[in-house]
Formats: C-alpha cells, sequence, structure tokens
C-alpha cells in the first residue's frame, strides 16, 4: 500500500467516524457552508472534502474565524496559490472576515494542526 492509498484510507476513516452531533455544532449557516463547499470545488475539483474546525465548532464560543481543512485524495499543483485563492474567493463571497485553509493531499506531510483538524472537525 502506496502513500497515497495510505492517506486516502486514513482519511476515509476519518471523515467516517466523525460524530454526527459535532456536524449540528458547526456555527455556519447552511447558505455559508454551501458556499464554502461549492468554492472549494471550484478550485480543488469535486472529489475534494472539506473539514471545519476550530472555534467555529464550539457551540459555546461567539465569533472567530473560518478554519478549513481541504483534502484531496489527488496532489494538488500550485497547492499553496490554490489554497490562497480559495480564502480570497471566501472574502468576497462572505465578506471580509478571517479565513485560514490548509491543503492537504499526498504530497503533504501531515502535521499536528491536521490531525487536529481530522479530530475535531466537521465535514462540510
Amino acid at each position: 500500500m502506496g502513500e497515497s492509498d495510505t492517506l486516502r484510507l486514513m482519511t476515509a476513516e476519518s471523515l467516517e467516524t466523525q460524530d454526527a452531533s459535532r456536524q449540528a455544532s458547526a456555527r455556519l449557516s447552511d447558505a455559508t457552508q454551501k458556499v464554502i463547499r461549492q468554492t472549494v470545488a471550484e478550485i480543488f475539483g469535486p472529489d475534494a472534502r472539506v473539514l471545519l474546525f476550530g472555534s467555529r465548532t464550539d457551540p459555546q464560543a461567539r465569533g472567530g474565524d473560518i478554519d478549513l481543512l481541504v483534502v484531496s485524495d489527488k496532489p494538488v499543483a500550485d497547492r499553496e496559490r490554490k489554497a490562497l485563492t480559495l480564502v480570497a474567493r471566501l472574502q468576497i463571497r462572505l465578506g471580509d472576515q478571517p479565513i485560514d485553509a490548509l491543503v492537504l493531499d499526498p504530497q503533504t506531510r501531515r502535521q499536528p494542526i491536521h490531525e487536529e483538524a481530522f479530530r475535531t472537525g466537521v465535514p462540510l
């Protein structure tokens, strides 16, 4: 099993085991979630998945930036440029607010922040 297959398997397992109650705790409107999903698909392709993590998944918190992890099973060319494009388009479409986007693909070395996003994140 190659590294790409391992990432795909680990990612699928992580996303499948997300607690349904966390999904309900995403502090974003349905319309905002839809804009995020559509914008991610435009930039990264229809197979990319996106997780919301950080303070926006805490129902007790107020405000906070929008932290996103975009996951792709395929290598993403120009990863950094696409992440910046995602943030810029979302700020235009959602209004000027703090948005952070990370991209995880088979060529990205997993960091503790990725693990935290999988552990606490809400699939959009």
